[in-house]
């Protein structure tokens, strides 16, 4: 069973909550960063993204960027703009997009738990990526940045959620600059925090990695690592836990990832076009933008014209987790098949485009010349999810997408 544990967080002010906050360091470029930071020395991106204090063209895996996170959190807290809780405690965080509200606990997830399966991974991670955030652990002593989990849901977790989030202010309560709306309390009750570490170890089997993988197995890692390298360790040392933030699956959803192709592989258009017609009826839809409305439903854009595509009999089996799925019939009929794209992680022939962009983005950057055409995906749902990672496979990449995404800075968890 999942061991969620309420923690001493550090936390901002909460007048400065809100200027404080940012996007996670992984949604960005350094550009970005500084752009989105410019003007604001509170911004938490000091400390995810600190080469933006530093010369241009500083790499970002530097020893010095590393030393500049440090030196950047430890003026926080000595600025009193991070503030330690005096005792531990579990917190909410509800984030609201498009009328839609979802409320997380944030709290001490177990390293061991990710070890041993109990937290369980849909994608695969890389090796370089993990060590940066290893890195990036060990030099502040803590996770500064929380992982995004989920769980099956409990009717009694969420009765004290409700109970607590519709009877007490929150603590932060403000909208981003992207219109997502975040509102956090603090659970001060210790017997509240008692009950739903109970409900977790009691009535949750298992923890499920929505968004931020790299996160999490570099957060386990630094835990297990310290670990064996501590010959007094008793076990309840901070470094055995890492900050996360945990969903009930019925209240998120998976937006669709996207899909553009820089060429046809030699095909010309109406040789593309009839070598998909063996996979999937075609449907002419015109100028007007289509979204796909059904599972084994695809949209395709290409010379200024949108076409539905649903994959035909035998071009998937709904009994395999994998291929199921339809990021999978679009590799296995089209991309390897017919435009010779094998390795979806290390091809410059295609790009993933997150479906917060809209289908708008696959239109300007197929009309630009940029790409030659573009593939709309239906969303994954989190039931597909939660049967791959229980049957211990791995999505192909890119192939979630979650919004809002997490702000960084409400609460940092000190190792």
């Amino acid at each position: 069973m999942s061991i969620v544990k309420p923690f001493k967080g550090l936390r901002p002010r909460k007048d400065i909550a809100a200027a404080l906050s940012c996007l996670p360091y992984d949604v960005m470029n350094t550009q970005e960063a500084a752009v989105m930071a410019d003007g604001n020395p509170q911004s938490f991106l000091h400390i995810t993204r600190a080469e933006i204090d530093l010369p241009a063209g500083t790499d970002p895996h530097s020893k010095q960027v590393y030393d500049q996170s440090l030196a950047n959190f430890n003026k926080f807290k000595q600025q009193g703009w991070l503030v330690s809780d005096d005792q531990p405690k579990l917190y909410i965080y509800a984030q609201t997009m498009d009328g839609r509200t979802q409320y997380g606990i944030a709290g001490a997830a177990f390293c061991e738990d990710y070890k041993n399966g109990i937290i369980k991974k849909h994608e695969l991670t890389r090796p370089d990526k993990e060590d940066d955030r290893m890195v990036h652990v060990n030099t502040l002593n803590a996770n500064a940045e929380p992982v995004f989990l989920s769980y099956r849901a409990v009717p009694e977790i969420d009765a004290i959620v409700s109970q607590i989030t519709s009877s007490q202010k929150p603590e932060y309560d403000f909208t981003s600059a992207d219109g997502f709306g975040h509102k956090f309390w603090v659970i001060d009750d210790a017997e509240t925090n008692a009950r739903i570490e109970k409900l977790f170890a009691e009535k949750v089997p298992a923890l499920y990695v929505a968004d931020g993988h790299h996160r999490t197995a570099a957060a386990a890692r630094v835990g297990i690592e310290r670990k064996a390298k501590n010959p007094a360790h008793k076990g309840d040392e901070d470094y055995n836990y890492f900050l996360a933030v945990i969903f009930p699956d019925d209240q998120l959803k998976i937006m669709d990832y996207n899909r553009v192709i820089k060429d046809l592989n030699g095909l010309t258009d109406k040789e593309f076009m009839g070598k998909l017609a063996q996979s999937f009826t075609i449907k002419d839809c015109g100028t007007e933008t289509y979204k796909p409305r059904q599972l084994h439903q695809m949209s395709l854009y290409i010379d200024h014209h949108w076409y539905c595509l649903d994959a035909k009999p035998g071009t998937y089996d709904d009994s395999d987790p994998i291929g199921a799925l339809d990021v999978t019939i679009l590799t296995k009929q089209v991309l390897e098949p017919l435009l010779g794209i094998t390795d979806l992680r290390t091809s410059k022939r295609i790009d993933f485009v997150g479906g917060i962009r809209g289908l708008d983005e696959l239109k300007r950057r197929v009309d630009d010349g940029e790409m030659k055409c573009a593939f709309a995906m239906y969303p994954v749902s989190m039931s597909q999810l939660l049967t791959i990672a229980d049957t211990g496979n791995i999505m192909p990449p890119k192939t979630t997408w979650f919004e809002p995404k997490l702000r960084s800075g409400l609460v940092v968890h000190t190792l």
